[in-house]
C-alpha cells in the first residue's frame, strides 16, 4: 500500500471511538465534522446514552465497517 501522508491510523480512530465516542472525537478525527457536533447534542441531550453510539462506531471502525475518511481515503 502507498504510503500517503494524509491517511489517518484505523486503530487510533476506533479507540477514539470506544472511549470518547461519546464526544465524537473519533468523527472529528476522521474530518466528520457535523456527525462529530450531532454526536455531542445527541449524548448531552440523552444525558449520557447517546454515547453506546460512539462505542459503537469505535468497534465498527476496528472491525473494518468503517474503513474511510471524511475525504474517502482508506484508513491505515
Amino acid at each position: 500500500m502507498a504510503e500517503n501522508g494524509n491517511a489517518k491510523s484505523k486503530m487510533a480512530a476506533g479507540l477514539l471511538g470506544i472511549f470518547l465516542g461519546a464526544w465524537g472525537i473519533h468523527n472529528f478525527y476522521l474530518g466528520n465534522t457535523t456527525r462529530g457536533i450531532i454526536q455531542i447534542v445527541v449524548t448531552l441531550v440523552t444525558c449520557g446514552c447517546g454515547g453506546l453510539w460512539g462505542f459503537i462506531e469505535g468497534i465498527m471502525i476496528l472491525c473494518g465497517s468503517i474503513s474511510t475518511d471524511a475525504n474517502g481515503n482508506p484508513l491505515e
